[in-house]
């Protein structure tokens, strides 16, 4: 599972501005064809890690991912059947604030329809809408 190795701060606040599109991330920068998020959401370790074993098993050992984003917030909870207050809850698990227009993975090695595929079948374990691109040629 992704996770940072240590952080400044073991307890962020909650909600950073998720609005607004994605400042930097937004274009293919190392494969062939990519995955590009549309919609604000948070995406988990959990999630990242389905969708790059759904990508692993069609590149078998064809060709190469790369992952463009990091889980480095850490979301807490308080556990079951706990009363009301006493401070924020422990760490639960960890999330990347995704943006619309955020390249998620990038692929390369695969034929169009292979890459296609790959990325679309990584794209139901994710919980946003996503769209196929590729690296515009010159």
């Amino acid at each position: 599972m992704l996770m940072p190795k240590r952080v400044k701060y073991r307890k962020p606040h909650s909600h950073p501005r998720i609005k607004g599109p994605a400042k930097k991330g937004t274009a293919i920068a190392f494969g062939e064809y990519a995955l590009k998020a549309l919609e604000p959401k948070w995406v988990t370790a959990r999630q990242i890690e389905a969708a790059r074993v759904c990508i692993g098993r069609h590149l078998k050992k064809g060709g190469k991912l790369w992952l463009r984003v990091f889980p480095d917030k850490a979301v807490t909870k308080h556990p079951a059947e706990t009363r009301m207050g006493k401070g924020k809850g422990a760490p639960d698990h960890w999330v990347v604030v995704i943006r619309p227009g955020r390249v998620l993975f990038e692929i390369q090695g695969l034929t169009r329809e292979a890459a296609q595929e790959a990325l679309r079948v990584a794209a139901y374990k994710l919980p946003i809408r996503t769209r196929f691109i590729e690296r515009e040629r010159i």
